[in-house]
C-alpha cells in the first residue's frame, strides 16, 4: 500500500472525494460470500455468516448441516454452532446495538444469539397472521426491524430490548413493494416507526395509525431503492431511469440530483500553516495505514514546531499562542486515540473502527465489547491507558476464569484470582464470590468472600452460601446492628431452635439484641385491662406479633434463664385464647386461659424484681374465674375481660348485689369507689327507692354530691331534691339548685355562702329570667354593701 500513490486511491464522486482502503486480507478459508447470508455489525463489530438456504449451491467437503459462524472483521473465527432452528428459511439477519444477532425465519419466529453463538432464550414470534402468511423481507435498523409478509402486511418490533411486536396499517395494494426504507422512531414526530414503501409509481408512508401517499418533485416514476440518512433528515432515492435524488425527509424538494457524470471542477485550497497542521492531524485520524499515520503526525509536529519558532521571533497575539498550545494538545490526543484504534484494528482482534465511530461508540463501550469477546488483556491495557476504572474488566475476567476453570482446584484458582483482583483497589470480592457460588464452587466462594472488606456486602453473601456461623461472626465484628439482625432472622428461619440458641448464647451482642427485640414485641401484649389506656392503634400490634412462634420464644427464654419473658409469653397466649369466638358463654377455653395466667404468675414469683407482675397476674386469674362463673350463671357473655369496676357495675345493673359485694370483697375495693359504682349503677336502672335506701345506710364516704349528679344526669329533678339539701358545701348546693332551675333556692344558698362571684355566675345561668336576675343583683349589692366580695 505504501508504494501506491496516495492521490491515486481517491475517487471523485459529485463534489466529494472517496476511497475504499483494504483494511485486512480476510483470514477465513473457503468462504464464498455469494453463497451465504452475511450480517456485519456496525462499529467494526463481528461478522455473522450462514449458508443461504434460498440458493441451490454445490457442497464440496463441507457438511450438509448449515452452520452459523461468527468472525471478527478480519475473518478470525470467534464461534460457530449448527443451525437447527425450525420455522422455515432464514429471511433476515442483523446485529443490534449491543451486539446481539437477530435471526428471523419464514414463519415469523425471532431467534437471538450472542457473540459466542449461544442461543438466547426465549424466542419471540411476530404473531399468528405473520405465521400464516410467511415473511418475505426484513428491514433492520439499530434496534428494531420491520417485516413484510407474502400478503403485503407489515409487522414491526420497534425495540429489541422490549421485544413487543405490532402490526402496521395495511397499504391496500395488491402487489408487493419495489423497495422499503425505515425512519426510526427517534426521528419521527409521532415517536413511532414510519416505513417508506415504494409501490407502483409512488411512495407510501405507513405507521401503526394509517397510510399516507407522498406527493412531490422527488416522486416521479417507480422507485427502485431508498436509503434514509443516518440522522433521519434526508432520503436518497434511486429511480427507474438510473438517477439518484436526494430530498429532505418531508419531500419538500430535490436537494441534489446526480446522473453519474464526473464533476471535473476542482476547488483550489489556500491555507496558512496552522490550518495545514490541523489538516494533517485530522488526516492522520482518518487514516488506517500506520505508516501514513506516522508520516502525517510527523508533518503536523514539524509544522507545529515551525509555528512555535515563528512565535518566538515575532510579536504574536494571545490568540496565536492559544492556537499553538491547542495544536500541541491535539497531536498528543490524536496519538493516544490512534494507539487505541490501531490496537483494536489488529487482525487478531478484528475491530476496524474509524475515528468517528470510536468517538460515537465511546471508549467505555469499546472496552465492554472487548470484554464480551473475552479480550480481557487488551481491555485492561486500554482502560489503564485512557485512565478509566479497571474494575469492570478485572471483574469480568475473574468471573470468566471461574466458569472456564472447572478442573483447577479451589486453592490454586484462588491464588490466580487474587493475583489479579488486588490490582484494583476497592473491587467487589463479594460479587466474584457470588459468581463462584452460582457455578457450584461454594468452597471457592467462601475463600473469596473472606477478602471482601465491606461487611455490608460480605455478610449477605455468606448467608446465601450457607456460612451462617461466619456471617454472624463478621456481622458482630462490624458492630452494625442491622447486619446482626439480618443474620439473626435468617438463622432463626433456617436452623432448629436449640441450634439457634447455641449460636447466639456465646455471643453477647447477638444475644442481647435478640432479647431486646423479643422484649419489644412482648411489651405490646401487656393486658389491656391494666394498661389499655396507653395504646390505641387499632390492633396493629396484634397483627404484628402473630407472625412469631410463641414456643420458639419460650424455649429461647427458658434456655437463657429469662423466666419473666416466658411469663409474658404465657400471659399473651391467654389473651389470644380470649379472642377466640368460642371463648364465651361458659366455654371450656376459659380453663386453659386461667391455667396459662397461673403459670405466668408462678414464673413471675421466681424473681424479686417482678413482684408487681406476679400480683397482677394472680388478680387477673382470680377475676377471670369470677367472670367465668358469672357468665355461666347469667348465661350472658358480658363479663369476661372487663375491668373490676365494670364487673361490679354490671352485677348491680343485673340485680345481683351479692355477686357485686363478692367482687368488692375479693379485690378489696375501697368504700369510696364502691359507693361511686353503686350510685351510678342504681341510677342507670332508675331504682330510686334502692338509691334512697342506700344513701341512708350510713353517711356516704363520698358525700351526697354523686347522688345529686346521678339523679340530674337521669333528668330526675325530684329525686335530686332529696339529696341537695344534704350537701354540706353551700356553693355545691347553690350550683345544684341552679342545675334543676330553682333560682330562689340557688340565690339563698349562694347568699348564705357570702360568695358574690358565685351570684354573678348564677345570674348568667338565669339570664332569660328577669326576676331571677334582679334577685341575684339585689343579693350581690347587699353583700357588696356589707363589704363581702
Amino acid at each position: 500500500m505504501a508504494n501506491v500513490s496516495v492521490a491515486a486511491e481517491w475517487q471523485l464522486l459529485y463534489n466529494r472525494y472517496y476511497r475504499k482502503p483494504e483494511l485486512y486480507p480476510l483470514r477465513w478459508k473457503n468462504i464464498d460470500l455469494s453463497r451465504n447470508k452475511v450480517a456485519c455489525a456496525p462499529f467494526g463489530g463481528p461478522i455473522a455468516v450462514i449458508r443461504d438456504d434460498s440458493k441451490i449451491v454445490q457442497l464440496y467437503s463441507e457438511s450438509a448441516l448449515r452452520k452459523l459462524r461468527i468472525f471478527t472483521s478480519s475473518g478470525v473465527l470467534i464461534s460457530d454452532t449448527v443451525w437447527k432452528n425450525p420455522g422455515g428459511r432464514l429471511i433476515g439477519m442483523s446485529w443490534t446495538e449491543d451486539q446481539t444477532l437477530i435471526c428471523i425465519v419464514q414463519d415469523g419466529t425471532v431467534y437471538r444469539y450472542n457473540i459466542h453463538a449461544e442461543l438466547i432464550e426465549p424466542n419471540v414470534t411476530l404473531g399468528k397472521e405473520c405465521f400464516e402468511q410467511n415473511v418475505v423481507e426484513c428491514i433492520f435498523w439499530g434496534n428494531g426491524v420491520v417485516c413484510l409478509t407474502e400478503g403485503g402486511l407489515l409487522f414491526c418490533i420497534p425495540d429489541f430490548k422490549v421485544m413487543r411486536p405490532c402490526q402496521l396499517a395495511e397499504t391496500g395494494t395488491e402487489d408487493l413493494p419495489n423497495c422499503m426504507a425505515v425512519i426510526e422512531p427517534k426521528y419521527t414526530v409521532s415517536g413511532n416507526v414510519e416505513v417508506l414503501v415504494g409501490v407502483g409509481d409512488g411512495i407510501l408512508i405507513v405507521d401503526e395509525d394509517g397510510v399516507q401517499r407522498v406527493d412531490g418533485e422527488a416522486v416521479q416514476g417507480p422507485v427502485q431503492k431508498m436509503v434514509v440518512s443516518w440522522d433521519g433528515k434526508y432520503l436518497a432515492i434511486f429511480t427507474h431511469d438510473g438517477r439518484i435524488l436526494v430530498t429532505d425527509i418531508n419531500f419538500k424538494g430535490v436537494l441534489l440530483e446526480y446522473n453519474c457524470e464526473a464533476d471535473e471542477n476542482l476547488r483550489l485550497i489556500q491555507s496558512s500553516l496552522p490550518e495545514a497542521v490541523e489538516a494533517c492531524i485530522d488526516a492522520a485520524g482518518h487514516e488506517f495505514d500506520v505508516s501514513r499515520q506516522r508520516t502525517l503526525l510527523r508533518a503536523a509536529s514539524y509544522g507545529q514546531a515551525f509555528c512555535s519558532t515563528k512565535l518566538d521571533t515575532c510579536h504574536c497575539s494571545a490568540t496565536d499562542n492559544l492556537q499553538i498550545t491547542f495544536q500541541r494538545d491535539r497531536i498528543q490526543e490524536m496519538c493516544k486515540t490512534l494507539r487505541v484504534l490501531n490496537a483494536v484494528r489488529d487482525p487478531e482482534i478484528g475491530i476496524p473502527l474509524s475515528i468517528n465511530q470510536y468517538k460515537l461508540l465511546t471508549p467505555s463501550v469499546l472496552i465492554a465489547r472487548l470484554i464480551n469477546a473475552h479480550r480481557h488483556l487488551l481491555a485492561l491495557r486500554i482502560s489503564e491507558y485512557v485512565g478509566m476504572n479497571q474494575e469492570v474488566v478485572i471483574m469480568h475476567w475473574a468471573c470468566s476464569k471461574i466458569t472456564a476453570s472447572l478442573a483447577i482446584p479451589d486453592a490454586t484458582l484462588l491464588e490466580i484470582l487474587l493475583d489479579k483482583l488486588k490490582l484494583c483497589r476497592g473491587i467487589s470480592y463479594a460479587a466474584v464470590a457470588a459468581h463462584a457460588d452460582k457455578n457450584g464452587r461454594r468452597k471457592l466462594a467462601a475463600m473469596l468472600v473472606e477478602h471482601e472488606p465491606r461487611s455490608s456486602k460480605q455478610v449477605p453473601l455468606l448467608l446465601s452460601i450457607g456460612e451462617e456461623d461466619t456471617a454472624l461472626m463478621k456481622a458482630t465484628e462490624s458492630g452494625d446492628t442491622d447486619l446482626v439482625y439480618l443474620v439473626l432472622f435468617h438463622i432463626w428461619q433456617k436452623r432448629p431452635p436449640l441450634e439457634f440458641f447455641g449460636m447466639i448464647q456465646a455471643r453477647p451482642l447477638p444475644r442481647d439484641l435478640f432479647i431486646s427485640y423479643a422484649r419489644c414485641l412482648l411489651w405490646f401484649w401487656w393486658p389491656s385491662s391494666y394498661y389499655g389506656h396507653l395504646f390505641d392503634n387499632g390492633g396493629q400490634n396484634e397483627a404484628f406479633i402473630k407472625c412469631y412462634k410463641h414456643e420458639f420464644l419460650k424455649d429461647f427464654f427458658l434456655s437463657t434463664g429469662q423466666l419473666q419473658e416466658v411469663a409474658f409469653l404465657l400471659w399473651k397466649e391467654s389473651w389470644e385464647l380470649g379472642k377466640n369466638p368460642m371463648a364465651s358463654k361458659g366455654s371450656p377455653l376459659h380453663g386453659p386461659r386461667i391455667k396459662l395466667i397461673d403459670k405466668a404468675q408462678h414464673l413471675f414469683a421466681e424473681t424479686k424484681e417482678h413482684t408487681f407482675e406476679s400480683k397482677a397476674a394472680e388478680e387477673h386469674a382470680k377475676l377471670l374465674r369470677i367472670q367465668h362463673e358469672l357468665e355461666v350463671s347469667t348465661k350472658q357473655a358480658i363479663f369476661v375481660d372487663s375491668s373490676i369496676s365494670d364487673t361490679i357495675r354490671t352485677c348491680i345493673v343485673l340485680g345481683n348485689h351479692r355477686a357485686a359485694m363478692k367482687v368488692k370483697t375479693e379485690f378489696k375495693v375501697s368504700e369510696k369507689r364502691w359507693y361511686w359504682l353503686k350510685v351510678f349503677a342504681l341510677a342507670t336502672i332508675r331504682d330510686w327507692e334502692a338509691l334512697e335506701k342506700f344513701s341512708k345506710e350510713k353517711r356516704p364516704p363520698i358525700g351526697y354530691r354523686p347522688f345529686v349528679e346521678a339523679c340530674i344526669d337521669a333528668d330526675e329533678k325530684g329525686e335530686a331534691l332529696k339529696y341537695i339539701p344534704k350537701l354540706a358545701d353551700l356553693r355545691e348546693r347553690a350550683e345544684a339548685y341552679a342545675r334543676i332551675g330553682m333560682a330562689k333556692e340557688a340565690a339563698d344558698a349562694a347568699s348564705q355562702a357570702k360568695d358574690g362571684e358565685l351570684l354573678g355566675r348564677l345570674k348568667l345561668t338565669f339570664a332569660q329570667n328577669a326576676a331571677a336576675s334582679s334577685l341575684f343583683d339585689t343579693l350581690r349589692d347587699r353583700l357588696s354593701f356589707q363589704g363581702v366580695s
